[in-house]
């Protein structure tokens, strides 16, 4: 049980994958377990340095070890990008509002990533994918600038093609020479036909503009605001509703969400800024 929801506990950080040329994913073991929501973010704290907000990617069902994935960004990502293996952490969480799953069953789940988008996404993924017969079908549509800034590469074009019920699409802005799938912006690989939005659910995480526009794209298809889920990314600095940084409207994000309905923000001004 926390009791003091400013202080982290003692992790360390026991693998790191390359995931694209500047996205990791960190393998950190708390010192005790942390059972968290797929959604739900963890503030991750170099001692002596600062701490940012991350949504784990990993499965809620091992809380003993969380998976960080992290795109280098700002000083502290730097610094993580520069660790190693033994790395001393701090952990605080966890925090905020995450997916709920099951709202989902019986309906059709229509996933849209982009970019580093993807991680909270994985984490939903691997829950979903616990038992896909709860679901009338699961269809993801992804996206990343270039072959070489996908994430989860080996599980895009491996294991996730092959889940029952699971229907993949990836597409990269610009292509090399390698690349042998579609190219355009994510948003192009969705159609009108992909899923019955009268019984389904959306979840977008991504880009504020690839956000923005795929949204656009799911009112044009008839999904309904509040079917609409959005991963909202703001400057949780606190995670705990305090400072103010984070705020939409008259939501934390960092305590309402980050996870919201587009219903919940559409009157709101300026929400992809």
């Amino acid at each position: 049980m926390v009791t003091n929801l400013y202080q982290p506990i003692g992790a360390k950080i026991v693998r790191i994958v390359d995931e694209s040329p500047a996205i990791k994913t960190f393998t950190v073991v708390p010192e005790r377990p942390m059972p968290f929501k797929t959604g739900q973010f963890v503030e991750l704290a170099l001692p002596g340095v600062g701490e940012a907000p991350f949504t784990p990617s990993s499965n809620p069902s091992d809380c003993g070890q969380l998976e960080i994935t992290i795109m280098r960004a700002g000083h502290v990502t730097d610094l993580l990008h520069r660790s190693v293996p033994g790395q001393t952490v701090g952990l605080r969480g966890p925090l905020g509002n995450g997916y709920p799953v099951e709202a989902f069953v019986g309906r059709h789940v229509y996933i849209i990533g982009g970019g580093v988008g993807l991680a909270p996404i994985r984490s939903l993924l691997l829950t979903l994918f616990e038992d896909t017969s709860r679901f009338r079908s699961i269809v993801c549509r992804f996206g990343a600038r270039t072959p070489d800034d996908l994430i989860y590469k080996q599980a895009l074009f491996g294991p996730w093609q092959k889940v029952p019920g699971v229907h993949l699409r990836v597409t990269v802005d610009k292509a090399d020479g390698s690349w042998k799938g579609h190219v355009g912006v994510v948003s192009s690989i969705m159609h009108p036909t992909d899923v019955d939005p009268r019984d389904a659910v959306a979840v977008v995480c991504g880009p504020p503009i690839m956000m923005k526009f795929v949204t656009v794209k799911l009112l044009d298809f008839g999904f309904r605001p509040a079917d609409i889920y959005l991963s909202m990314e703001k400057n949780m600095s606190c995670g705990v509703g305090k400072c103010g940084h984070c705020m939409i409207g008259s939501y934390y994000v960092c305590t309402d969400g980050p996870v919201f309905t587009y219903e919940q923000l559409r009157k709101y001004p300026n929400i992809w800024g």
